[in-house]
C-alpha cells in the first residue's frame, strides 16, 4: 500500500491531530513517521519532536525518535547525507510496513524542508505517495491557500489525494459561499472540520515542554488547563485588586523569590505557576504545591521573556490529554473522508 503524507499549506494548521483521527480509526494498526523534526522538546537528555513522541504515546508504537525521524536540523541534515542518500532514509521509514499503512507527517508548511530534499512535495514524488494537504485560517485566507496552490504550486505528477479545511468557524456558511468555487478550480475536499475553541486551549505540560521547563512540584497536574495568564510583577496586595488575578484556571508568571505571590496563587484557582530567573522559593511552599498537585515550573529566563515565550506559544495536545484527543478523533471521524485518504 502507498504511503499516505499529511501536509499543509500553512503552520499549525492540525497535520497531527488529522493523524490521530485516522489512527483512531485504524484502532492503531500503521506506522508512523515525521522524517524532519520541528516540534523540538528536550526528555530523557535527548532531542525529541513533540508530535513523533504523543503519536507514540497515544498508539503505543515504538519507543524512540530515530525510527521515525531523520533529522532535526536542516545543517546538520546537509552537512551528513547527500541527496541520495536522503531519499534512501525516507524509503527506509517506509520498509518495514510495506503490507500495512505508513502515514508520515510533513513539517510546519509547503515549503519547510525543501532545502534537504523533505518537503510533503518532494517526499510525495519520492515514495509515489498520497498526500493530502491541510488548510486553515479565516475564510479569505482560506480561499487565497486554495488559489495560491492551484496557480503556482505544481503537482501534475503528484498524487494529491484532496485537501482536508480545518478550523472553520461556521461549516454550513463556508460550504454556502465557498464550495462551488472550490469544486470549480478542480480541487478535491475531503473534508471540512468545525472550529472547536476547547483544543485553541493550552494545558500545563504543553508550556511546561515549550520552555524546557524543570517542574519542580505538582507533576500530577500537568493536565490541568490554561485560560489566562497573568505575569506576578507588582506587589501582593495590587494583584490582589486585579480581577485577573481571580479568573480560574489561570497560569502565573513571577520571580521564585515572590512568596507573597506565589502563596496567593496557590489559594487562588491557579493551574499553574512559571517561576522565572531559576531561584527556587521555600521548601515549604513547593511542598504545599505538591499537596495541591500544582505545577510549579523553573526556568532561566527573567519574566518579562517568559511571558513573551508563552505569548507565542501554539496550544499542542498532550498524551495526558485524554478528553480533547477523543474529541479530536470524533471531529476526524465525522468530517473527515477516511475512507478516501487510507485507499490512498
Amino acid at each position: 500500500m502507498r504511503p499516505i503524507i499529511i501536509g499543509s499549506m500553512n503552520g499549525n494548521a492540525g497535520k497531527t491531530s488529522l493523524i490521530i483521527g485516522i489512527g483512531k480509526s485504524l484502532e492503531g494498526d500503521f506506522q508512523y513517521a515525521k522524517p524532519l523534526g520541528d516540534r523540538h522538546v528536550y526528555k530523557k537528555k535527548r532531542l525529541w519532536d513533540h508530535d513523533v513522541g504523543l503519536i507514540g504515546d497515544i498508539f503505543a508504537l515504538e519507543e524512540g525518535s530515530d525510527p521515525a525521524t531523520i533529522g532535526y536540523d536542516h545543517s546538520k541534515l546537509r552537512y551528513m547525507y547527500d541527496d541520495e542518500q536522503i531519499e534512501g532514509k525516507l524509503k527506509d521509514l517506509t520498509r518495514p510496513s510495506e503490507e500495512g499503512i505508513v502515514i508520515l507527517e510533513g513539517g510546519r508548511n509547503l515549503t519547510f524542508g525543501s532545502s534537504v530534499n523533505l518537503d510533503v512535495i518532494n517526499m510525495a514524488r519520492i515514495l509515489k505517495a498520497g498526500l493530502v494537504l491541510l488548510i486553515s485560517g479565516d475564510n479569505d485566507y482560506i480561499m487565497d491557500q486554495l488559489r495560491y496552490m492551484k496557480k503556482h504550486v505544481r503537482l501534475d505528477d503528484v498524487n494529491l489525494l484532496g485537501v482536508v479545511i480545518n478550523k472553520v468557524s461556521d461549516v454550513d456558511e463556508f460550504k454556502a459561499e465557498y464550495l462551488t468555487d472550490i469544486e470549480a478550480m478542480g480541487i478535491r475536499i475531503l473534508g471540512i472540520i468545525p472550529f472547536e475553541r476547547s483544543l485553541a486551549e493550552f494545558s500545563v505540560a504543553n508550556i511546561a515542554d515549550k520552555l524546557f521547563a524543570r517542574v519542580i512540584a505538582g507533576e500530577d497536574g500537568l493536565s490541568r488547563k490554561v485560560k489566562n495568564i497573568f505575569v506576578g510583577a507588582a506587589s501582593v496586595n495590587s494583584a490582589l485588586m486585579n480581577p485577573k488575578f481571580s479568573k480560574v484556571e489561570k497560569l502565573i508568571i513571577t520571580d521564585g523569590d515572590r512568596s507573597d505571590i506565589i502563596l496567593a496563587a496557590l489559594e487562588n484557582h491557579t493551574s499553574g505557576i512559571v517561576l522565572t530567573n531559576n531561584i527556587l522559593p521555600p521548601a515549604n511552599i513547593i511542598s504545599k504545591a505538591d499537596e495541591k498537585k500544582i505545577p510549579m515550573m523553573l526556568v532561566p529566563f527573567d519574566t518579562y521573556e517568559t511571558a513573551k515565550k508563552i505569548d507565542r506559544m501554539v496550544p499542542l495536545l498532550t498524551r495526558d490529554d485524554r478528553d480533547r484527543i477523543d474529541l479530536v478523533s470524533d471531529l476526524v471521524r465525522e468530517n473527515v473522508d477516511i475512507k478516501r485518504i487510507i485507499s490512498g
